[in-house]
């Protein structure tokens, strides 16, 4: 699962940028931007916010995109995946419910 470097590819072809003019954006070389689009390596929290900047999309896309990948590699292999994040899943309504009292 890599939903968050390929919506950075689609973006950055939509908006027909070459992978070096994002790259140098993010202080980082090239192919270091060609492994995060393909998977190969993860973009770190810091660098949303600039990628939602250079695509002018809001931060949250992406970052919804890229706690997935996270929490997709976590529990890919395990059997009781989809329950442990239903279980994630209630635990973050119940937090949310508490904090927004």
């Amino acid at each position: 699962m890599n939903q968050f470097g390929e919506r950075i590819k689609q973006l950055r072809e939509q908006k027909n940028l070459l992978q070096r003019q994002i790259a140098h954006q993010l202080f980082m070389d090239t192919p270091m931007l060609s492994k995060i689009e393909r998977g190969e390596r993860r973009a770190k929290k810091e660098q949303i916010s600039i990628f939602a900047t250079i695509f002018s999309i809001k931060e949250d896309e992406l970052l919804s995109l890229w706690l997935a990948d996270q929490v997709y590699e976590i529990v890919k292999d395990e059997g009781v995946a989809l329950k442990a994040i239903q279980v994630a899943e209630e635990e973050v309504k119940y937090q949310s419910k508490r904090k927004s009292k």
